[in-house]
Parts: C-alpha cells; sequence; structure tokens
C-alpha cells in the first residue's frame, strides 16, 4: 500500500522548492532527502527486503504525483525505481546489503544506459570490457545519467566481456567508485534539476557485481527495466500534462474579460481546447492504467502495451502543454503560471531513450511480425 501520508509530505516540500530548482537548475536536494525518509525509495521492492512490495499500478500513481508538482523530482524517483527492479531481479552478489539499502532509503539509485558513441539505442553499448582475473576493466562514456553525482549506486551498462555481438553485462557501481566521474555539467531546456550529466567510467568492476550471467544484460534491460521506465516515463508525462491542465482551468475560470463581464472560459474556443485537453488527458490515464495491469499480469499483449504507453503519454503531454500556454496566453508566457515549467518539461519524455520515434517503429514492428532487432 502507497504511505499517502508521506507521499503528501514529499510532494509538498518537492512544491515548494520546484521553482527554485528549475530556475537555478540545482538537484532537488530537499525532496530526495524527503524521499529517502518516507518509505517511498522501497515502494516496489520486495518486503523481504524491506520494501513496500508495491507493483506498476501504485508506482505509476506516485511518479505522476511528483511530477505534477515538480517534474526533475519525478525522474530521480523514476531512475531509482528501475534501478531497483532490476538489481531486485538478478542482485549482483557481491553487494549483499544493496537491497535492503535501497528499500529503507540510504541509497539513492539510478541507470547508466545511454553512451555517446550510441546515443539514444540504449540498448547497443559501444564501451569495452574485459576479463581481468577477478574484475572488468572497462572504458565508457555514458550520456543523460540521472542524479549524476548525487545517487549513491548505479546500474551499469557495457559492452559483455563474451565479445558476442549484441550481449550486454550490466553491473552495479557505488558512488565514489575510482574511475567513475562526472564529465560535464547538465543544462537542459527543462528537467533542469534532475541532474543527467555525462559520466566517464575507466575503472576495474569486482565481477560479483555484475548482474546475472555474462552477457545477460540485454534481456534484463529489455524485460525488467523497459517495462518499469516507460510506465514511469508515461506517469512523468502525465503528471506534467494534469498540472498544466489545472492551471488552466483555474486560469480561464477566473480570469475576466471586464468589458465583457465575462470570464475566458465564457468563450466558446477556450472551452474546445479546455474539453480537449481533458479528453486526451482522461484517454492518456485510462491506457497508462491499462499497460500498468498488463505489465504486472503479463500476457501475450504486454510487450505491445510497454512500447505504446510511453510513446503516446510523451505525445499527449507536448499537445497538452502546448494547448495549455496557448490558451492562457500572455499568462503563461510571462511565467505568471506555472504552466511554462511544464511545458519545458514535457519535452524532455519524446526524446528520451527510447524515443517516442523508435518507439512507434518498435511496435510497428511487432504487430507486423517483424523482429525488433
Amino acid at each position: 500500500m502507497i504511505p499517502h501520508e508521506a507521499l503528501g509530505q514529499v510532494t509538498a516540500i518537492a512544491r515548494q522548492n520546484a521553482e527554485r530548482v528549475d530556475i537555478e537548475g540545482v538537484f532537488p536536494a530537499e525532496a530526495v532527502e524527503a524521499l529517502r525518509g518516507s518509505g517511498l525509495l522501497g515502494l516496489v521492492l520486495p518486503e523481504e527486503v524491506g520494501g513496500l512490495g508495491c507493483g506498476p499500478a501504485e508506482f505509476t500513481e506516485v511518479v505522476g504525483e511528483l511530477a505534477s508538482v515538480c517534474g526533475s523530482t519525478a525522474m530521480v524517483y523514476l531512475m531509482h525505481t528501475v534501478a531497483a527492479v532490476t538489481f531486485a531481479d538478478a542482485p549482483p552478489p557481491g553487494m549483499p546489503d544493496l537491497l535492503a539499502g535501497m528499500a529503507k532509503g540510504a541509497l539513492l539509485g539510478t541507470v547508466a544506459f545511454s553512451e555517446k558513441g550510441s546515443r539514444s539505442h540504449f540498448w547497443a553499448p559501444v564501451s569495452s570490457a574485459s576479463m581481468n582475473g577477478g574484475t572488468v576493466s572497462v572504458q565508457a562514456d555514458k550520456s543523460w545519467v540521472t542524479s549524476a553525482g548525487f545517487a549513491d549506486v548505479y546500474l551499469v551498462s557495457m559492452g559483455s566481456t563474451s565479445k558476442t555481438a549484441g550481449e550486454v553485462d550490466l553491473f552495479a557501481m557505488a558512488k565514489g567508485a575510482a574511475g567513475m566521474t562526472v564529465a560535464g555539467p547538465w543544462k537542459g531546456l527543462g528537467l533542469r534539476g534532475n541532474a543527467s550529466s555525462p559520466m566517464r567510467i575507466d575503472s576495474s568492476i569486482p565481477v560479483a557485481h555484475r548482474l546475472g550471467d555474462e552477457g545477460a544484460g540485454f534481456e534484463l534491460m529489455m524485460n525488467t527495466g523497459l517495462p518499469w521506465f516507460n510506465l514511469g516515463n508515461a506517469a512523468v508525462s502525465l503528471g506534467l500534462s494534469s498540472a498544466a491542465n489545472a492551471a488552466a482551468i483555474s486560469h480561464v475560470s477566473s480570469a475576466r474579460l471586464e468589458h465583457q463581464d465575462e470570464a475566458l472560459s465564457a468563450l466558446p474556443t477556450i472551452r474546445a481546447q479546455i474539453a480537449r485537453m481533458g479528453i486526451s488527458l482522461a484517454a492518456q490515464r485510462a491506457f497508462l492504467a491499462h499497460a500498468a495491469r498488463s505489465v504486472s499480469d503479463p500476457d501475450e499483449t504486454t510487450m505491445l502495451n510497454v512500447l505504446a504507453v510511453k510513446a503516446s503519454a510523451n505525445d499527449a503531454a507536448l499537445e497538452i502543454t502546448d494547448t495549455a500556454m496557448r490558451v492562457c496566453g500572455g499568462a503563461a508566457f510571462s511565467k505568471h503560471l506555472p504552466i511554462e515549467r511544464a511545458f519545458r518539461d514535457a519535452r524532455a519524455g519524446s526524446v528520451m531513450a527510447p524515443t517516442a520515434d523508435v518507439l512507434y517503429d518498435f511496435y510497428g514492428k511487432a504487430v507486423s511480425g517483424l523482429p525488433l532487432f
């Protein structure tokens, strides 16, 4: 069960700091500290390691609530959860306290998959890795590592030591590990506080920190990480959309055309735009709930739902937040309303790997009976 009182406390703190986080481009440290003490970092981890044992539906609810007040905080939470469920699926034997630490909030996790060389094709790392006794030597240039330098543990992908084309290894790396450094600042149009900086890895990693067998990483990425990431990313898009929609309705209901003695909502054109936003948001929420149920109880349609839900929600968020900006006009453009931040934050989803365009292509391949890779 979601600890709703704790979630309310976290969202209140995230809301208080959201504008400063965005304007200054700083990590949402206050909200993350509140998350550490809330139990929410262990939301989907098994009860036997101290987690709450919740599933995809509860996860998407929490992510959406966070995104509605601070997109950066929501992304930090999303990437922690993706790392957590992947670690739980194949715990690295050399880190026996990892899951318990994440569940109790002592360890904030994140994912380091995308690389400079393969860009948004996160499933195809071009990094080099080689066995060296009981360690693996790896050199990698990682891109867009959310919480870079702030997370306590990183889920890192690399080309497999098997040297077999297409095979991937996943490793857990602790903050401060020798040879792992933040390689530059994060400066984004939106999500300005999620610290998605590049990282350089030139390190030796104990083999015991590997998830599963040699070459098992690709399946973990696709069958464990991707479903949770796509659900969570869709929830971020809808949380941002919900915030923009609510702010737009509030504005057009209260702002007045004094010379006509009526609210903006009296204009049929405004009402039509508000209606389109609300209908789109309702449809996307229904699809996200359906996709979450599908991941909880998989069948032959689950992968299609996983592929579609992120792309669909990402594109809907672009349209909903754009419409909110247009409906509210100068009040939104001049930042008198919180819509402009949601508008910018929503732009990230469709270009975040796997991008919306790639997901549409995968979906088309899947329904056409073609292999995805």
